[in-house]
């Protein structure tokens, strides 16, 4: 890593419903000289963020720009509908879109969800944000559909949500510009993929060893010797062919001694 990129942050954007915290904690534990800085951007201008470099990497909701961003699909959430807690619709486990055909729906502005309209019937207004829509659900004038961790981020004592098994999903995924593939992006990007800080795959990966020189402890390894390959010690003595040595006994043993005249 070059000085400059120990000196600087990290930042990274997520949009609401998206709980980095596991991800951060592993960064300050790998990288505790690099500050990671987190920005809270609306769903609808986190693409916009990231292309005017105000982050370095964003947790987002797609679709995005894939000829600018690159971008790894994390989890897709579980879809629910917000209804008051008295509503009809909280005596089932789960609903369909069916069962919503005769209920006011609310569309927002700043829907995460990619279609023309929600079923059912339409609000007489469309509300700016899943926020105030979330509101105008509390007062018992229509419904609402959302990700799951958005109806939990506004959550209402007088309110809950049962999932809607045949609703659009919304995935999360982690996108940055794809010509600002730093260093830093890549050692998030091993984080959230789940490498080890050891992972062969990563960038702070262990050099592979190199030859070793006289007096370098590192080096690479000397190839054995013959005799050593062999199980046999090296020394003086080796130079004996003991071979030989056992040929020239057998061949004292043959001979017969001389008889005295």
């Amino acid at each position: 890593m070059t000085g400059s990129e120990e000196s600087q942050a990290f930042r990274l954007a997520y949009v609401p419903g998206v709980t980095p915290a596991k991800w951060v904690r592993i960064w300050n534990e790998r990288l505790p000289d690099i500050p990671l800085n987190l920005l809270a951007v609306p769903a609808a201008e986190a693409s916009d963020v990231l292309r005017a470099g105000g982050a370095d990497a964003g947790l987002v909701r797609l679709p995005v720009d894939r000829t600018f961003f690159s971008a790894i699909p994390l989890y897709a959430e579980t879809t629910v509908v917000v209804v008051p807690k008295d509503h009809v619709i909280t005596a089932a486990d789960e609903v369909t879109v069916e069962v919503l055909a005769d209920e006011v729906l609310f569309h927002p502005l700043d829907d995460v969800f990619d279609w023309d309209r929600p079923p059912g019937e339409p609000a007489f207004e469309r509300p700016a944000t899943t926020e105030d829509a979330v509101e105008l659900v509390a007062a018992g004038v229509g419904l609402l559909v959302v990700p799951q961790s958005l109806a939990r981020l506004y959550h209402r004592k007088d309110l809950t949500y049962r999932p809607l098994a045949d609703g659009p999903e919304s995935s999360v995924a982690l996108a940055w510009p794809e010509e600002a593939t730093t260093d830093l992006v890549e050692d998030f990007i091993g984080i959230v993929r789940g490498r080890t800080v050891n992972s062969s795959r990563g960038r702070r990966a262990a050099a592979p060893e190199t030859k070793g020189k006289a007096g370098d402890t590192t080096g690479a390894r000397r190839k054995p010797t013959a005799a050593k390959a062999n199980g046999k010690t090296t020394g003086k003595s080796a130079g004996r062919n003991p071979r030989a040595g056992s040929d020239v006994s057998k061949g004292a043993k043959r001979r017969k001694p001389r008889r005295r005249a």
